[in-house]
């Protein structure tokens, strides 16, 4: 069993996170449980913040580290909140804050002009100064509605809606979010590569 530090304070990525990569031999803890501090995100893309978080996790136990940087990107917006999501309406992490935030800057946005996605990058440091580290993504599609739907998930799960399935992220079971979303379309991509090294 190959123990690997997430580096996040965040519990639903953590139960997330260890769900889809259940079936590897991997031991996966928190950097909350470690008692590992917040890192500063001064990266200006989400691949910089997930390093840094990755690194300074290495560097603060000597285990392997997965962080993850992840973000909604609202096209009305510019693409905002996009790097500053988890802070949108300020610090500290506040998701009902956030979603109200939201929901009044896209108050008279048009129905057709609600696109949005969910994105995320995973990467993966072997040790702190790892040159070739697993870097993962994955978009989630969807658009903004107008009011919360749902009580599953958190940040902005209520507002995003996947309009293949016609439900929110926050209505979703949590089996077929972990199948379809920007963290899970990454994880699966970081467990193929996973694989292949417990194979080698």
């Amino acid at each position: 069993m190959k123990k690997l530090v997430l580096a996040s304070h965040n519990a639903g990525k953590l139960v997330e996170m260890q769900e889809i990569l259940a079936d590897l031999p991997l031991q996966i803890t928190s950097a909350a449980e470690l008692g590992l501090g917040d890192v500063e995100e001064t990266g200006l893309t989400f691949v910089e913040n997930a390093l840094l978080k990755a690194r300074a996790a290495c560097e603060a136990t000597g285990l392997p580290a997965l962080a993850d940087d992840s973000g909604l990107i609202v096209d009305a917006l510019g693409g905002a909140p996009g790097l500053y999501s988890a802070r949108y309406a300020g610090h500290p992490t506040n998701a009902a804050a956030n979603n109200a935030k939201l929901l009044e800057a896209m108050a008279d946005i048009a129905d057709g002009q609600r696109s949005a996605r969910f994105y995320a990058v995973i990467v993966l440091l072997r040790h702190a100064t790892d040159p070739q580290p697993l870097i993962c993504e994955g978009r989630w599609e969807g658009q903004i509605i107008r009011e919360l739907r749902g009580t599953n998930g958190f940040g902005y799960n209520p507002v995003f809606l996947d309009t293949t399935h016609g439900l929110t992220a926050a209505e979703m079971e949590p089996a077929l979010k972990n199948a379809i979303s920007h963290r899970a379309i990454a994880l699966q991509q970081l467990k193929q590569q996973l694989k292949q090294q417990f194979a080698a």
